[in-house]
């Protein structure tokens, strides 16, 4: 680069604020007007248009969220030099009598306004109840819970998938059924949002600007997603734990090289995705360890759940290697097998690997954005992969699945998104040889909306089949995907919507599939 982007975050001084037993990432006052300190602020309007969130929970904790918006489309529409003080507390019962903890936390223009509590202290294994106060406003009540602590025997943990939420494309309903579902967690595996303007196709909705570039802009596109009911509702119910694919930023890309070469400068590049990266960290309930550095944002990060279950959450677009052979699906050309080419980079994958040698959990499961699964694309000799997905990074690849057939990995389960597709794969032990025996199973999940209303079959579903010995199950519907782990099988139940087109789409469980403890490869439940 002619010149390093300075660091979104390098002007905050990242003091930690210690209150009422929780550590808040806050700013310290830097000449700014408080909202409060001159009597309660008055909003005029609503302050938390944009709901509330919790997430990232361990044994004795979790992250709060909220962010002040009272014209979210606008910016938010609070003054660029004010801050504002939220207060905060969670109780152990929905009525909010028995509180166990509050607090206060500063809203600064520096993070959009938004409100990160990182809550210590709490019991493991257990639900609680929150809410935000600025001013006169109240925010809705959310429910959170935290992790059951390393050293329990846990029985049993039920979590659900997501990914791919276009608002143009369709409603949100699936989301809004996901919330009576029994679940501990919740997994959001990327494409949050999608930046592109509006499309000139007739669609349900409409985005609000053209292609977004800047800070304010994806502001507001996070706005106009976190303002829709269900996604609100979905976050109230259950604690998310999130990780992003592309179209948060830009669709396609790897690492600093854009999906088309030349549309802007390289600085610019960098620049617009660190507005991308503070945008995303402003919107979502994570902790201050994910705070951006300019357009440097460390998201992969380990979760874990009793004895049961280890979560190792991926980040495959921040430090791959550029796609090889172009964009798109092609033959594999020569540069495919470069082995220095890299889907998680050096760094990431040797994280990876010391997690799960020397993880106890009875799963290893791995939330991830693209599909692992070799997927040949045409029937026939020739073979035909996606420059963007696992299969492309035939060496990275093939040190993964050697390290789980080599360092006996046992009970490995991916969880994909990405792709508007349910798919189940067995991962095969050797690349060159799709039927050869699984060293573990790929549950790879549809979208929420994008692609619209979709279909169960496609007229390239007996071939996909026929062409790849290794998917058990291939569908094209819209929805999301629940697990239910217990010490002797993984069952995810394959959720599907029969419209999102429009509100008011009903649910049904299109299949199910079981792996049991120590063999690899996924039945028919």
């Amino acid at each position: 680069m002619s010149q390093i982007l300075r660091s979104a975050t390098s002007r905050f001084d990242r003091r930690r604020f210690l209150v009422g037993g929780a550590s808040l990432v806050g700013l310290p006052y830097l000449g700014l007007t408080s909202g409060c300190g001159q009597g309660e602020p008055r909003f005029g309007k609503n302050p938390f248009t944009l709901g509330i969130a919790s997430g990232d929970p361990t044994p004795e904790g979790v992250v709060l969220w909220t962010r002040l918006a009272p014209e979210p489309l606008n910016g938010g529409g609070l003054p660029p030099d004010q801050s504002y003080e939220v207060h905060w507390r969670i109780a152990s019962d929905s009525n909010m009598l028995r509180e166990v903890q509050s607090g206060t936390a500063m809203a600064s223009p520096e993070l959009g306004h938004s409100v990160h509590v990182e809550v210590e202290g709490l019991q493991p294994g257990r639900w609680y109840w929150y809410e935000f106060r600025a001013g006169s406003e109240e925010s809705q009540r959310g429910r959170t819970r935290t992790a059951d602590a390393a050293d329990v025997r846990l029985e049993k943990l039920r979590f659900a998938f997501v990914s791919c939420q276009h608002y143009e494309t369709g409603y949100f309903s699936a989301l809004r059924h996901m919330t009576a579902e029994d679940l501990e967690v919740v997994f959001h595996l990327g494409d949050y949002i999608y930046e592109g303007g509006p499309s000139a196709d007739e669609r349900p909705r409409k985005h609000n600007s053209a292609e977004i570039m800047t800070l304010e802009d994806y502001r507001n596109r996070y706005a106009l997603y976190k303002s829709d009911e269900d996604l609100q509702a979905a976050h109230a119910a259950f604690p998310w734990i999130v990780t992003w694919d592309d179209h948060e930023f830009d669709n396609n890309y790897a690492s600093d090289f854009p999906e088309e070469i030349g549309p802007m400068e390289h600085d610019a590049f960098l620049q617009r995705r660190a507005a991308a990266y503070q945008a995303y960290y402003e919107t979502m309930p994570l902790r201050r360890s994910a705070m951006p550095d300019g357009p440097n944002m460390r998201l992969y990060r380990r979760f874990a759940f009793g004895d049961l279950a280890q979560f190792d959450v991926l980040d495959t677009r921040q430090y791959r290697t550029d796609q090889p052979c172009g964009d798109g699906n092609k033959v594999l050309c020569d540069e495919v097998f470069d082995p220095k080419a890299t889907m998680l980079g050096e760094a990431q994958e040797r994280w990876l690997f010391d997690g799960l040698k020397a993880s106890r959990a009875r799963w290893k499961v791995l939330p991830q954005q693209v599909m692992l699964a070799p997927l040949d694309r045409v029937a026939g000799p020739e073979k035909i992969y996606s420059m963007d997905k696992w299969a492309a990074y035939p060496a990275g690849l093939s040190r993964f699945l050697s390290f789980l057939k080599e360092g006996s990995i046992e009970n490995a389960v991916v969880l994909t998104g990405d792709i508007h597709t349910n798919w189940v794969c067995d991962l095969p032990e050797d690349l060159n040889d799709p039927g050869s025996a699984p060293v573990a199973t790929e549950f790879v999940g549809t979208s929420i909306t994008s692609g619209g209303n979709g279909m169960d079959r496609r007229e390239d579903t007996e071939k996909v089949l026929a062409e790849n010995p290794f998917v058990k199950f291939f569908n094209a519907q819209r929805g999301y995907v629940t697990c239910a782990l217990t010490a002797e099988t993984c069952q995810a139940d394959y959720r599907v919507m029969d419209f999102v087109d429009k509100p008011g789409g009903a649910i049904s469980t299109r299949a199910s599939f079981v792996v049991e403890t120590g063999r690899p490869g996924a039945l028919k439940a």
